[in-house]
């Protein structure tokens, strides 16, 4: 959402002021604006809405057991506080201009607790504040099913239009994905732009893509999301084609035409095609290096999780990779593979995935796909959860969904609680008793870091064929493949040579056939 925003080229920004950028100033702590240079464009003249608080103890103290509410409980839209943002990472604006959308966050609560509802919410505003907007308000409505006309329904949506009003916000996010309907017709209400969670998620992965494979990817994603949406964007795409327009068809072509938003889908169509076609190319490039790797039997470890666990801070303790390291959500959206060592000496691969989300875009996990595969195809998941994060086992729930979704349940999976370090004592404890058979580390300290390579290791798989073999001393190369792809059990020096037990896979096993030890 900085800058141009992404998936909505020509919609209209009716009361979007277009304020001049200002330079992030570079300070410790969080990142702030100075005020506009430059006066905003005026906006028509119209009263001052009176927007007053809830009555006293309208919303107090709901039942968060069963999340039942009274009648006017249900009916009334409550703010929720705490959730204006700020900038929080200066590092990836630095000597950069800048605007921040000025956002109002508004989400349905359907089911659970209010406590659920406003989890849900603050996530929403750190994914905004990723995407680089300002979050100035945030409201919640309890309802049993969203609206289908406009997600809230009229009366509240009229509300929200005098809080964005009284806010000077210029763009709403609801959080859950909106039928093209809803948000023609929110639109249409509160005369702002809407985006929905997943537009937004897919504004972030469009700004951290950085490999070809994920640049294509995240542009399928775009527009699987963008096709049922059109409603006469996309002005860049085309113009109505056959007829009497310039350059038309010639004969046989000559008629009313296609309209544009015909021509836009169609084009859309043939561009998805292409990057289906792209992306299984760089799939099959991704399954020959795999088969390389299962070629040498080296074991493989991927590294999964919610997003911002830690994951890319944890194969960088146990590999040293210098892989990007940042505090923000999606900051890894390209598969990292690096080779890794356990303590009795065998080598393996780790694999740094990008991180899930609760309610994860379909079209991602459609459009990830190939890259997801990475851990549908581990030997052993390791499963990073963010042990200081308010709701540890909810986030631990929507990474076994996205799992399942691309069939990589069956994979043995450990739990990583990670950033130990800033967890209380209470929580530790709590988490220990719900999560028994876990490892608990800090990435940033390098607390526990040793255990779990050792855990790793023994979890790894074992070669299936038992060697007892006398390996000539000149045949040091075989003694070396032994220790690097094999598992030594034992291991002796004699006149004749180095004798080895160990277990290997058949194509080292066959290699050393010729040095079987004698019996006795």
């Amino acid at each position: 959402m900085r800058g141009r925003p992404v998936l909505y080229p020509a919609m209209t920004r009716a009361a979007i002021r277009d304020e001049a950028t200002t330079q992030v100033p570079l300070r410790e702590g969080r990142a702030t604006l100075e005020p506009m240079t430059t006066a905003p464009e005026q906006q028509p003249t119209s009263p001052t809405p009176d927007v007053r608080p809830a009555p006293a103890g309208q919303w107090d103290e709901p039942d968060e057991t069963t999340g039942s509410y009274d009648l006017e409980q249900r009916e009334g839209l409550r703010r929720v506080a705490g959730l204006s943002t700020e900038l929080a990472d200066v590092t990836e604006v630095e000597y950069r201009q800048l605007r921040l959308e000025r956002v109002v966050l508004v989400g349905v609560w359907t089911e659970g607790t209010q406590a659920d509802a406003d989890r849900s919410l603050a996530e929403l505003a750190a994914l905004a504040e990723t995407a680089g907007s300002e979050v100035l308000e945030a409201v919640s409505q309890r309802r049993s099913t969203p609206d289908a006309g406009t997600y809230v329904g009229s009366g509240k949506a009229n509300e929200i239009r005098d809080i964005v009003a009284s806010t000077g916000a210029d763009t709403v996010i609801c959080d859950g994905e909106l039928t093209p309907g809803q948000l023609n017709a929110l639109e249409k209400i509160l005369k702002v732009k809407v985006v929905d969670r997943t537009a937004l998620i897919l504004d972030i992965f469009a700004q951290h893509a950085s490999s070809r494979e994920g640049k294509a990817q995240v542009e399928l994603a775009q527009m699987q999301y963008m096709l049922p949406r059109l409603r006469g964007w996309g002005e860049s795409l085309s113009r109505q084609a056959g007829g009497r327009v310039a350059g038309g068809g010639g004969i046989g072509t000559r008629g009313p035409g296609e309209t544009k938003i015909e021509t836009d889908r169609r084009r859309i169509r043939a561009r998805m095609s292409k990057l289906r076609r792209e992306i299984a190319g760089m799939a099959t490039a991704r399954a020959t290096q795999r088969a390389g790797r299962d070629r040498n039997a080296v074991p493989s470890v991927a590294i999964a999780g919610y997003t911002n666990a830690g994951k890319s801070s944890l194969l960088n303790r146990l590999t040293g990779a210098g892989v990007l390291v940042e505090n923000a959500l999606f900051a890894t959206l390209d598969p990292t593979v690096r080779r890794a060592e356990s303590p009795d000496g065998r080598e393996y691969t780790l694999t740094d995935t990008v991180g899930f989300v609760r309610h994860l875009p379909h079209q991602l996990v459609d459009a990830f796909r190939s890259t997801l595969e990475e851990v549908a195809a581990a030997d052993l998941l390791l499963h990073v959860v963010d042990g200081a994060d308010p709701d540890p086992l909810g986030q631990i729930d929507a990474v076994r969904v996205v799992l399942a979704d691309i069939d990589a349940r069956s994979v043995p999976e450990l739990i990583v609680v990670n950033k130990v370090d800033a967890m209380s004592e209470d929580d530790v404890l709590t988490l220990r008793q719900a999560l028994p058979g876990a490892v608990w580390v800090s990435a940033r300290t390098g607390e526990g870091i040793d255990r779990l390579r050792e855990i790793v290791a023994t979890r790894l798989p074992h070669p299936e064929t038992e060697v007892d073999v006398l390996v000539p001393y000149d045949r040091g190369d075989l003694v070396a493949r032994v220790h690097r792809d094999g598992e030594v059990l034992s291991e002796s020096h004699e006149s004749a040579g180095t004798r080895l037990n160990a277990r290997v896979d058949g194509a080292l096993a066959a290699a050393l056939g010729d040095f079987a030890a004698p019996v006795g």
